[in-house]
């Protein structure tokens, strides 16, 4: 199957890896800003898609692989883990019959998408999203849904609470026991919370550690086993317990986001793609310390400021 290592992020191009019969994950190396993994599930009755892509030159990648590995098996249906555009943006290119799945609050957060019109000026280079349009879910789930295909069972559960979104939904083949994270995972690349909650995504790993999966395919890096995946977990537990110190000792000294952040040692997580999130993440703890909203505007520009640039891409 040939799971990636972490330190192999930033070589070899996206891939289609087979886990188990008819299961596949499509990965992206180097997993970082739009860059995302997805995957199929394929049997007789045709195919499921977990996610699509950021671009439609990544997502029409996407399906010509999937549809050369599974003999041309039609996509019958798409489930999108979260609203983020790496996520949902291809679904507009999927066929008309296929059904889209995913969290109740989904479906207004890709209708109301504005980064899919233009990308804002955070990073650099620009995304070319290409000829994609707002598609959202509709089928809507607001804690669990199974889907059968071909007979195969896939469970789509819902943490519960707020974590990396607010509508993160897993994919689950317990009988396969493989799990397609979405975002609850970034292997090997900072994690992303700014528009959920730390608390919840720190809630989540005992959640996702419940599983018992054999094979796991997170949002962003490498794919993760079950020896692994404990490992993976406990670099994410410690990252968020240090969010939570740096902002509670950056609010104790009366310090906004970005300072705190200046101010912060990343140590063992300076190796990490996209470190500039820290001060993305920082701006959610410190939102959800006064019970106020998260200004996305004033996080990025403190983001690109502890950057000095614009945020890197690569799409």
């Amino acid at each position: 199957m040939g799971y990636q290592p972490a330190t192999d992020l930033e070589s070899g191009s996206a891939a289609l890896h087979e886990i188990v019969p008819g299961v596949r994950a499509w990965v992206q190396p180097d997993g970082t800003w739009w860059v995302n993994n997805a995957g199929a599930v394929t049997g007789d009755e045709g195919t499921v898609l977990i996610d699509t892509c950021a671009t439609e030159e990544r997502t029409r990648e996407f399906l010509r692989a999937v549809a050369a590995a599974t003999g041309e098996a039609p996509v019958r249906a798409a489930v999108n883990t979260h609203q983020h555009g790496d996520h949902t943006h291809g679904n507009c290119l999927l066929p008309e019959h296929a059904v889209i799945v995913g969290h109740e609050s989904v479906r207004a957060a890709v209708l109301a998408d504005f980064v899919i019109d233009g990308c804002p000026p955070f990073w650099s280079p620009l995304p070319d999203w290409g000829a994609v349009t707002r598609r959202p879910p509709s089928l809507l789930i607001r804690s669990e849904l199974v889907l059968y295909s071909s007979g195969r069972r896939i469970e789509l559960r819902h943490p519960g609470h707020s974590a990396h979104t607010a509508g993160d939904v897993v994919a689950w083949l317990p009988e396969e026991r493989v799990l397609f994270t979405g975002d609850l995972l970034f292997h090997g690349v900072t994690p992303l919370v700014l528009m959920g909650s730390v608390e919840g995504a720190l809630r989540s790993l005992d959640w996702l550690a419940g599983f018992g999966a054999a094979h796991v395919v997170p949002g962003h890096g490498p794919l993760a086993d079950a020896v692994s995946l404990p490992g993976v977990l406990a670099d994410h537990e410690r990252y968020y317990r240090f969010l939570l110190d740096v902002a509670r000792n950056g609010r104790a000294r009366g310090l906004g986001p970005l300072e705190a952040a200046r101010r912060a040692d990343l140590g063992p997580f300076k190796g990490w793609a996209d470190a500039e999130r820290l001060v993305l993440n920082l701006h959610r703890v410190y939102a959800d310390a006064t019970g106020t909203e998260v200004d996305l505007l004033a996080a990025f520009t403190d983001a690109v400021a502890w950057n000095c640039g614009p945020l890197p891409t690569r799409v």
